[in-house]
């Protein structure tokens, strides 16, 4: 796929379809839109709320449903951001924020299946 401006992005089916493992398929960019959505809108929540964000992964998981014509959809999908913040940070404030990115994302408002996210928001050396 080209968008004018920006690297090229080679995809492919899933491998399930006999496509290329090797390269992202439709379903892995969608979880990727909705993860980096959620990403970004919660940063910002941080940022104007003065949160330090250290680190932030995410392991998002989407469930399929497949009929039998052969086409599917998504049934589900969760994210499950690990969030490290400063020393000093209000952790119940800091996992809120969560809540109001998941309301604020376009993409997750764009979808016609449930986006839920498991949080873990620790603070930077807890327990080490």
């Amino acid at each position: 796929m080209a968008i004018g401006g920006k690297p090229d992005l080679l995809g492919s089916a899933d491998a399930l379809f006999r496509g290329d493992p090797t390269l992202h398929n439709p379903e892995d960019l969608l979880l990727a839109a909705l993860s980096s959505c959620h990403m970004l809108s919660y940063l910002a929540l941080c940022a104007r709320a003065r949160i330090p964000v250290l680190a932030y992964v995410d392991a998002a998981e989407g469930t399929l449903e497949f009929r039998p014509d052969g086409g599917g959809s998504f049934r589900e999908v969760v994210l499950r951001p690990r969030v490290t913040v400063a020393a000093g940070t209000d952790l119940a404030v800091a996992t809120a924020l969560h809540e109001k990115a998941g309301a604020q994302c376009f993409i997750a408002a764009s979808c016609n299946f449930p986006v839920r996210h498991q949080a873990v928001v620790e603070v930077d050396g807890a327990g080490r």
